[in-house]
């Protein structure tokens, strides 16, 4: 059993939207499709990744460093002790080799593409969905049948006005999500009140079913002011007010805003999401934490910070990774995570879950397609399989 080739590409995922601290009008991401030698009905098996929004594509350390380690290595440093299945953890530790510590960012990114390849490639040799697959290896073998997720959108937009983001979030809940998000930050105080306001009206007054993202924009005394201003509302959370790695900020707002916090989609690594939980004052009460494997070194990092929140006190259902895509759904089931983000429609053709997946009354079940399903995701799927095919 071996790897008999990767392929890597970029597709566009670009749009005019934009939140507090960037547009995303030249957002891209990579792609890459695993081959393997095992065959079935026919065809070899394959594995597929891609990394999140938010994050450039990273080519460059995929063609230079971790696709050429990946095909150098003997065939038996990535497979099981039994030589059954790959071992994603034991490539991981292949790609990673002759890496320095810390650092991370892109190189985080391209590891997790090819982190969620491998993961797709060995539930496929598996013959199980992805959920199944490490609900059996890594969770107690009794995954939850469905996720609670929550649709992410109300981003600033050329020409967009408050009407415009009313019908927005109707839209939303016309899908059957019962909690949304919004950005906030990309305008001042008063302006984002009537939008946080507008929306509220939509939910019926409650505002425990929305959520506000600021995207690390804020220094200390906005996020500070923001903070005493929004908390009457009650909200869902309010997510990254300052930089990811500005813990004494976030420790400082935890102690005057009694609301749910959220934050972590911008760390990728453990040692920064030990950091976070050591010195940025997070309560395991209320705060969620939001770390997305596919940008995080993948799944095989992402297990080992599952381990550390738990030995900090942290319950694996105050975890809900940014992304919206169908790994990260994948692992909210398996590892019965408090849910998972949803874009429904932004960030195409990469970003959603299968096309026939329906939420209801804020859930969506799994595809039982073997490996992630992307072969459920009809044009994405197109995309993937013109790397190899």
């Amino acid at each position: 059993m071996k790897i008999v080739s990767v392929h890597e590409g970029t597709v566009p995922i670009s749009s005019s939207i934009r939140n507090a601290w960037i547009d995303f009008s030249a957002m891209d991401c990579s792609i890459v499709a695993v081959v393997s030698d095992v065959v079935r009905d026919g065809e070899p098996l394959i594995g597929y990744g891609f990394n999140s929004n938010g994050r450039y594509s990273a080519g460059e350390i995929l063609r230079r460093r971790l696709i050429p380690r990946l095909l150098e290595a003997p065939a038996d440093a990535l497979l099981t002790e039994g030589g059954e299945n790959f071992d994603p953890a034991r490539a991981w530790a292949v790609m990673m080799r002759n890496e320095k510590p810390g650092g991370h960012g892109e190189r985080s990114v391209a590891v997790g593409v090819l982190d969620m390849a491998l993961f797709d490639l060995a539930s496929k040799i598996a013959g199980q969905p992805l959920y199944r697959f490490l609900s059996d290896r890594y969770g107690d073998g009794d995954p939850d049948p469905s996720v609670f997720v929550y649709a992410a959108g109300g981003y600033y937009a050329p020409g967009k006005t408050t009407a415009h983001l009313q019908d927005e979030m109707r839209g939303f809940l016309d899908l059957g999500y019962n909690v949304v998000k919004m950005k906030i930050g990309g305008a001042d105080l008063s302006e984002d009140l009537r939008r946080i306001e507008a929306v509220i009206d939509v939910l019926g007054g409650d505002g425990s079913r929305l959520a506000v993202d600021v995207n690390g924009r804020f220094d200390l005394r906005t996020a500070l002011a923001y903070g005493e201003a929004i908390e009457p509302y009650g909200l869902f959370w309010y997510e990254e007010p300052g930089d990811p790695l500005d813990y004494a900020l976030h420790a400082t707002l935890a102690e005057h805003y009694r609301g749910p916090l959220a934050t972590g989609e911008n760390l990728f690594s453990l040692q920064d999401a030990r950091n976070l939980v050591r010195y940025a004052g997070m309560r395991p009460d209320r705060d969620t934490i939001q770390v997305d494997p596919a940008l995080s070194y993948g799944l095989v990092e992402y297990l080992r910070i599952q381990e550390m929140l738990s030995r900090h006190g942290w319950s694996s259902r105050r975890c809900v990774p940014h992304g919206g895509h169908q790994f990260s759904l994948h692992i909210a089931a398996a590892l019965k995570l408090g849910g998972n983000e949803s874009y429904p429609g932004e960030f195409q053709p990469t970003g959603g879950f299968a096309d026939d997946a329906v939420v209801r009354d804020g859930r969506v079940g799994l595809t039982e397609t073997p490996g992630i399903g992307f072969e459920g995701k009809a044009r994405f799927f197109d995309v993937l399989r013109r790397l190899h095919a």
